[in-house]
């Protein structure tokens, strides 16, 4: 299975994007989107946003999300506050840091 994380700014922008595959039972990490349809990676995310958003304002009575997608949020959560705690970033631009960018991978490579 393949995965496409991003960190979206303020102003709609993507500030940091990744893509990797699954390494849980024999996968090699290395994502498999066809060019034709990557894209649409950006459209989705949005769309998806939009739907945390409502979701945000309903109710609270939606099942509980996976732990693996929980603990991962977590560690790549961490390494994020790590990097906009610096004081050479700038708010809103983009994330260029190998070392976050390794971070999520790592952390995709464990939980996903």
């Amino acid at each position: 299975m393949s995965y496409y994380f991003t960190i979206i700014g303020t102003r709609d922008n993507p500030l940091f994007e990744h893509e990797f595959g699954t390494s849980k039972a024999g996968g090699d990490g290395i994502a498999r989107f066809r060019d034709e349809a990557r894209h649409m990676n950006q459209f989705i995310v949005h769309s998806s946003l939009d739907i945390v958003e409502e979701v945000q304002w309903g109710n609270n009575g939606l099942a509980q999300t996976e732990e693996a997608v929980r603990q991962f949020m977590t560690d790549v959560y961490e390494a994020w506050i790590k990097c906009i705690m610096n004081p050479f970033y700038v708010v809103n631009a983009p994330v260029t840091s190998p070392v976050f960018r390794g971070r999520v991978a790592a952390a995709a490579k464990k939980y996903l």
